[in-house]
């Protein structure tokens, strides 16, 4: 029977750099790969910052997750294999903010929406992965609506800021350029709003992207060609673009340090990186990566670990109603082929019925409806009482009666 399973390289094992190079290509280009295997039905990808995981629908999907990693070259030391019931969990946990770096935070919630989105218009999921997933959604919407799960600090964006905060005390008159002006350089620009900075300009590849931004925030919108030079003038450089690449090269660092006093702390949030990492080798400098943000307020973390008890209640109560619709699909599945069996035979049985009737006599349409609904209604009949018990049996768990079933009645899967 094929079943969920789920293999995650995140924060919780991996560095950033291992997580960079666990899975190579975009998105569109794993989901490609992982449909194409032997025995995948179903696929999809989620990659952030923090994390690459991938979930496939498969009658031996641990089996076939472990020859992927073994392919890929990724060492089992950082990757966490997830049965059925282990993925469903997860990605409750992860929609609802408590697999996250920074817990609570509500960035995930729309990137697992737009990834699977992507595997759909992929068609590379079906019933399993998108019940799975909307239900995932659902909660993670639940636990936000009835908890304080996502107060301070809700995404690695305003986690940035904290952390330019902390180590210059304050930020207020601070001049900031955000590098990127996608969902995370737009939370980063509203959580700067809020600090009292000195100015904020906004760069992006697409100039327009950026000008729309810091017109809806009251910045200033800087070309991207423009991008190295105002590094003379900020104070706080926070980058959180989709290259995939290096945007700034240890060259540009030393050459807006030149002749400059006073510090620059540059905090790098992309995956990959968009800041050459020999850039912290530069004097005045201070770089901080998405690695950084682990160390973010512990009072913060402390009331979130709060929140976080109200929450597993939400995902105990979610969980089990999850887990009994698969367990009723599951039921269903082998009623439709009970029932797809049963008539057969009985259509069989019904076309030899009419034709000894028709030998001695013919038979109109009336007659003929006659025996089709009275045998139709024979097969109902008797299989109604089986249909609840079985049904009943999938929401308590009682895979030795379906095991019972299937095999009395022959009911192979087809492949």
């Amino acid at each position: 029977m094929s079943e969920i399973a789920s293999m995650l390289v995140t924060h919780r094992k991996a560095s950033i750099d291992e997580i960079e190079n666990a899975w190579h290509g975009d998105v569109a280009t794993l989901l490609r790969w992982v449909g194409s295997q032997e025995r995948v039905e179903e696929c999809a990808v989620l990659k952030t910052c923090n994390r690459v995981e991938i979930y496939v629908v498969s009658p031996r999907g641990e089996k076939v997750l472990f020859d992927l990693a073994k392919k890929a070259r990724v060492s089992s030391r950082i990757i966490d294999f997830h049965d059925h019931d282990e993925s469903l969990l997860h990605l409750l946990r992860l929609a609802s903010g408590l697999e996250s770096m920074i817990i609570g935070e509500d960035q995930i919630l729309g990137q697992m929406k737009e990834l699977i989105q992507m595997a759909m218009k992929a068609g590379t999921t079906g019933w399993m992965l998108e019940t799975a997933f909307k239900k995932a959604i659902q909660v993670g919407k639940r636990v936000r609506k009835e908890t304080q799960i996502n107060e301070r600090a809700v995404s690695v964006g305003s986690a940035a800021v904290d952390l330019a905060e902390g180590i210059f005390g304050e930020l207020q008159g601070k001049s900031v350029l955000v590098i990127g002006a996608g969902e995370t350089g737009e939370l980063i620009s509203r959580a700067l709003l809020a600090k009292e900075i000195g100015s904020i300009c906004i760069t992006n590849r697409t100039f327009d992207t950026a000008q729309a931004l810091a017109e809806c925030l009251g910045g200033e919108a800087v070309p991207f060609e423009e991008m190295r030079d105002r590094l003379r003038e900020a104070d706080v450089v926070i980058s959180a673009t989709a290259a995939p690449h290096y945007i700034l090269l240890k060259e540009d660092i030393e050459r807006a340090m030149a002749g400059r006093e006073r510090k620059l702390l540059l905090i790098d949030i992309a995956n990959p990186r968009d800041i050459d990492e020999a850039a912290a080798c530069v004097p005045g400098v201070e770089l901080h990566n998405i690695d950084s943000l682990r160390n973010i307020s512990s009072e913060n973390m402390r009331q979130r670990r709060e929140e976080a008890l109200k929450v597993e209640a939400i995902i105990a109560e979610e969980l089990q109603l999850l887990k009994a619709k698969y367990k009723r699909k599951q039921a269903e599945e082998l009623l439709a082929r009970l029932y797809s069996q049963a008539e057969v035979v009985k259509d069989q049985e019904v076309r030899k019925a009419m034709n000894k009737l028709s030998a001695r006599h013919t038979l109109g349409e009336v007659e003929q409806q006659v025996l089709q609904d009275m045998s139709h209604s024979i097969v109902n009949k008797l299989l109604a009482e089986p249909t609840k018990v079985l049904k009943s049996a999938a929401e308590r768990g009682d895979t030795e009666l379906l095991a019972s079933l299937r095999e009395l009645f022959r009911l192979e899967e087809t492949i």
